[in-house]
């Protein structure tokens, strides 16, 4: 049996292995990669840092935990840079299966900061219809959400006193796992007229794409590596001392990509070689 035959024949489990620690040792130690910013993110960026402080900004975290690597640490960066700059912040889900990440990542972030509930913050919770309750928030956030998720009246909420519909707030972010961006543009942002910006799946980018071309979308971030972006951006800006998951899990992603590409480069020649040989025997 040659060289050649052997490789070919190794157990998979190595392979395996390989893979495992390309994925640990870089979230166990970070790398420190270097990250590129794209305009689609730096756009996102540039609206949320243009907002004044003061102002107001309504983000629908409409994902659930199976897209939670990607769009959590979005999540975060986001609402970090949000309190630092001092923007109010209204939250919402129009998926059921949200709730508790939302619940999660606001309470959070919220306590990192020491903001309240209701006058620098609020989070309405879920509401389902999703085209029927942004078209109802167009009218009035308060007759369509009367109580926040803890119950309380947003009728008496000191963070709604400047803003009740969708085109009273500075910029509007939905973090989305499935197709809710084209909701939002379809019945919010085109009929009421408010800034619009996303984030959503890797997977997804690609038909966002479109929206960014014709101006329907202000700035997308996509992915983990859109995660990462925003994370870069607020620490390098100084909103945030370190870093988040996102960050990490770009090293581990990058590691593990190099990883597949030289594996299908080597097994190939391998098995090129393999064929040359036992052509050559024949002969």
């Amino acid at each position: 049996m040659s060289f050649y035959d052997r490789m070919m024949q190794i157990d998979r489990r190595w392979i395996f292995l390989l893979v495992l620690l390309a994925v640990v040792i870089p979230l166990l130690k970070p790398m420190g990669m270097p990250i590129k910013i794209t305009p689609p993110a730096q756009a996102i960026f540039d609206k949320v840092d243009a907002i004044p402080e003061g102002g107001n900004i309504l983000i629908a975290m409409d994902f659930d935990p199976a897209s939670k690597p990607e769009l959590y640490p979005m999540t975060l960066a986001l609402l970090r840079h949000c309190f630092y700059k001092k923007i109010k912040i209204t939250l919402l889900t129009l998926w059921p299966s949200g709730m508790g990440l939302a619940e999660k990542a606001t309470k959070t972030i919220a306590e990192e900061f020491g903001a309240v509930s209701g006058e620098d913050y609020v989070f309405l919770g879920y509401k389902a219809g999703f085209a029927i309750v942004i078209l109802t928030m167009g009218e009035s956030i308060k007759n369509t959400f009367p109580k926040d998720a803890n119950g309380n009246s947003t009728g008496e909420m000191p963070i709604f006193e400047n803003v009740d519909k969708l085109n009273d707030y500075d910029f509007m972010v939905d973090l989305a796992a499935g197709a809710s961006v084209e909701v939002w543009i379809a019945y919010g942002k085109e009929r009421y007229k408010f800034p619009m910006g996303a984030g959503c799946t890797a997977v997804s980018a690609t038909q966002y794409y479109p929206y960014l071309n014709t101006g329907q979308l202000d700035g997308m971030l996509g992915g983990l590596k859109g995660a990462a972006e925003y994370e870069k951006m607020i620490t390098d800006a100084g909103y945030t001392k370190q870093p988040g998951a996102a960050t990490m899990g770009m090293d581990a992603q990058s590691i593990v990509h190099l990883m597949t590409v030289i594996i299908v480069i080597v097994t190939n020649i391998l098995f090129f070689m393999q064929r040359r040989i036992k052509k050559e025997e024949e002969v």
